[in-house]
């Protein structure tokens, strides 16, 4: 029980998230289908500011994502778009085709771009109770 005799967050039972939240969550994953696809492409273009603007693409996605859900979730739905399609986009066709050259910068792409969605997951700011006695001491 919290100070104000309402259970805490803790021993809430879960509950099942709003059809707006699994739609948002769901749009998120799209964008970070969409940035990553845009971030191979101008990564080696435009080396290496297209590999910090597809980076800095990424991080703003995932902090915006987890500002806006105001919770981790937001930020972990765009960075699994990201890495889903950045996975599906190192494997080469049967004709030969590949959007990753080899070579350092698509590695950087590859590795940085995990580490950022990892990053950004990790720092993005989970729920907070709601009310005035949020904490201990009051």
């Amino acid at each position: 029980m919290s100070a104000a005799g309402r259970p805490s967050s803790l021993a809430q039972p879960l509950r099942r998230p709003s059809v707006g939240r699994v739609a948002a969550y769901l749009g998120l994953f799209v964008l970070g289908v969409v940035v990553a696809v845009a971030g191979a492409l101008v990564q080696s273009g435009w080396f290496p500011g297209g590999l910090l603007l597809a980076l800095a693409g990424e991080a703003g996605l995932c902090l915006g994502g987890a500002r806006a859900a105001r919770s981790r979730g937001g930020a972990v739905a765009p960075a699994g778009g990201w890495m889903l399609a950045v996975i599906l986009l190192t494997a080469s066709r049967p004709e030969g085709d590949f959007v990753f050259a080899a070579g350092g910068g698509s590695y950087l792409f590859l590795l940085g771009g995990m580490a950022v969605a990892v990053i950004c997951a990790t720092l993005a700011p989970g729920r907070q109770p709601d009310g005035d006695a949020v904490r201990l001491g009051k």
